[in-house]
């Protein structure tokens, strides 16, 4: 398995055990989740977008691994998930352009370069 299929199984697993031994927070954290991913006024590819970037910025591999793969699914391109992906660099330096390694291998396994 990818390093980044690695980190998607990661998290299934994480949020089965956490559904396991601690269902009432887990439930309350994934609802949290699904209300404040629901607004209106930002399309899913534009959410999926920002939230590559601020993946990039808290410097989370699990992050960026779920939310490049969901941003491909709502249809952003390679080069859309690498500006956005810079966006992090503008505002967290250089610890969050080492993260655009990771961004780059989920891409890479994702997206192939496009031509």
């Amino acid at each position: 398995m990818s390093n980044m299929k690695q980190r998607l199984s990661e998290i299934q697993q994480l949020t089965k055990r956490l559904k396991s031994e601690y269902p009432n927070e887990t439930d309350a954290f994934l609802g949290f989740l699904q209300k404040a991913e629901a607004g209106e006024a930002l399309s899913l590819h534009v959410k999926e977008l920002i939230n590559v970037g601020l993946a990039v910025a808290a410097q989370c591999e699990w992050c960026i691994a779920f939310h490049v793969e969901q941003a491909i699914a709502a249809g952003a391109s390679r080069q859309e998930i690498i500006e956005a992906g810079f966006m992090a660099v503008i505002m967290h330096g250089g610890p969050a352009y080492m993260y655009m390694t990771p961004l780059y291998d989920a891409l890479d396994e994702w997206l192939p370069e496009e031509s």
